[in-house]
């Protein structure tokens, strides 16, 4: 540490998925992805983002948490398609309230949340980023941004759904859901999906000054604020868990899904 510079209390733990680093002045922490080669959502990720972000809501110290990735154009593919192939039913299970249980936590966070979008962001990965709120992406066509699932033979569940209607709203979530498509950066912001794009360099630097303006509010306006905004997309889900979880069991498992699955499966193994 050169003399003269200020000391910034951080603290960091690290798991062997994600990086947490907390700076305790402003309050804000920052959770890396890194779960090379594309921050797919397996079940061991997603436990280790729950517990992470777990321990950042029960520290007083922090009240707001950018995500974003430590792996260079990928910000996250989404849910680990492994996980969804050739499992047991009990597997299916476990991994699918896995996934609902990171939606909960992030969409209801008490949190500030802003997305710092540094590559593209299929499926899972847009999922994560529309809990969030607010949604910084960098300005590379190059990178792209949606719910695709319907590439791949998939439904998005209801919530879903209504996490992507309540941004961009019912014509566009309509389009985009039926078509499977992933937006490049330039028309995921013409359309609303996400709230800026920035230069690569100043990723970090927006995604700070943005959290700035959020937590230059009362925490308790604000969330209260958010809370009345989302709660009846949040209950909704807690109210039909177990029953979307054996829907999700039950259509994973169909045949023809899996062969869909394993195909697209192929086709990534062909494009390495």
């Amino acid at each position: 540490q050169p003399s003269g510079l200020l000391l910034t209390p951080r603290r960091a733990f690290s798991n062997n998925k994600i990086l947490v680093e907390l700076d305790k002045s402003s309050g804000v922490a920052t959770m890396k992805f890194k779960s090379p080669p594309v921050n797919s959502l397996s079940l061991d990720f997603l436990n280790e983002f729950c517990t992470s972000l777990e321990k950042l809501e029960k520290d007083r110290a922090c009240r707001g948490v950018i995500f974003t990735s430590a792996v260079p154009k990928i910000f996250s593919s989404g849910l680990d398609i492994t996980e969804m192939c050739g499992k047991s039913t009990e597997h299916y299970g476990q991994f699918w309230r896995a996934v609902q249980e990171m939606w909960l936590r992030v969409y209801g966070s008490s949190m500030a949340t802003v997305a710092a979008i540094n590559g593209s962001s299929p499926a899972g990965g847009c999922l994560v980023a529309l809990c969030c709120d607010y949604r910084i992406m960098v300005e590379n066509p190059k990178f792209s941004i949606g719910l695709n699932e319907a590439q791949l033979g998939i439904v998005a569940p209801f919530w879903f759904k209504d996490t992507f209607v309540n941004v961009v709203g019912h014509r566009v979530a309509e389009r985009s859901l039926q078509l499977g498509s992933l937006h490049p950066a330039p028309e995921a912001h013409r359309i609303g999906l996400v709230d800026e794009l920035v230069p690569e360099e100043k990723l970090q630097e927006k995604a700070l000054a943005v959290m700035a303006q959020w937590l230059a509010l009362p925490d308790h306006a604000r969330q209260l604020t958010k809370s009345m905004m989302r709660k009846a997309v949040l209950d909704r889900l807690g109210a039909q868990r177990e029953e979307d979880t054996q829907n999700f069991i039950s259509f994973i498992s169909k045949e023809p899904i899996q062969k869909s699955l394993h195909m697209y499966m192929e086709m990534l193994k062909k494009k390495k």
